[in-house]
């Protein structure tokens, strides 16, 4: 029997590959045998020499998900540069910290129109083509978040819950089209996002009593639940999230 987690001969799509989770996940699904195109406005050129090490392909696509540029293109230069497209991970996020009595309309725009609006998009773009194919699939990145309501990320919160919903959605309509749709919902990660936190003793002193494992989660966490979902393990996972989060959801 083959190996059901094996992603030889396939190409996955990551935005916001550059750093962070978005780069975790990227060397995890090469590892698993996946050629990969980062996608994002910094270009992810260490990223491109960890995949390369790992005997994978690589490619960068420019792309300004806060504008929201035609994201079909995105897709496309994915094709026309490794041949074919068969995984789409809308890793890339934005987050935004203010009270919500003084939240601007800047910083709302902004973060829904990477966090929600590029992901539908992109997955619009990448389902017509996974549909045409046969099959296909799209793992997005929510949080904790899309469960709980937050304390000054109103943007972050209501894109995070809307990733939860358009996860579901799309598995109710491409399901039975060999499109699996899911989501991995991190815990509190040491990331660039979570840097003013960890930097403030008492809030990280308190994340870190309600984490049963005792820890920050590391971007290599999410790498094992990212394989699964793209793999031919998961075809009859649709519409789940899924939080890595060690133990966070559990207290």
């Amino acid at each position: 029997m083959t190996n059901p987690f094996s992603l030889e001969g396939k190409v996955a799509l990551v935005t916001g590959a550059n750093t962070g989770l978005g780069q975790g996940i990227a060397v995890a699904l090469a590892a698993a045998g996946a050629d990969i195109a980062g996608a994002g406005i910094v270009p992810a050129d260490e990223t491109g020499e960890k995949v390369r090490a790992l005997g994978r392909r690589f490619v960068n696509i420019d792309a300004n998900l806060i504008s929201v540029e035609p994201v079909a293109r995105v897709v496309a230069e994915a094709i026309e540069g490794l041949g074919r497209l068969d995984i789409l991970v809308n890793n890339a996020g934005l987050i935004r910290r203010a009270d919500a009595v003084d939240f601007s309309e800047k910083d709302w725009d902004d973060v829904m129109n990477v966090n929600i609006k590029s992901a539908f998009f992109m997955s619009q773009a990448a389902g017509k083509h996974f549909i045409a194919q046969g099959g296909g699939k799209i793992i997005n990145i929510a949080s904790m978040l899309s469960f709980q309501g937050g304390v000054r990320v109103p943007s972050y919160t209501a894109s995070k819950s809307g990733i939860a919903g358009i996860t579901r959605l799309l598995a109710n309509e491409w399901a039975d089209k060999g499109v699996n749709i899911n989501a991995i919902a991190p815990g509190y990660m040491a990331t660039d996002n979570t840097a003013q936190l960890r930097a403030d003793e008492d809030r990280s002193k308190a994340i870190l009593d309600r984490i049963p494992a005792g820890r920050w989660g590391k971007p290599e966490d999410l790498g094992g639940t990212a394989v699964f979902l793209a793999s031919r393990a998961a075809d009859y996972v649709n519409g789940a999230v899924i939080p890595v989060d060690g133990g966070w959801l559990a207290r």
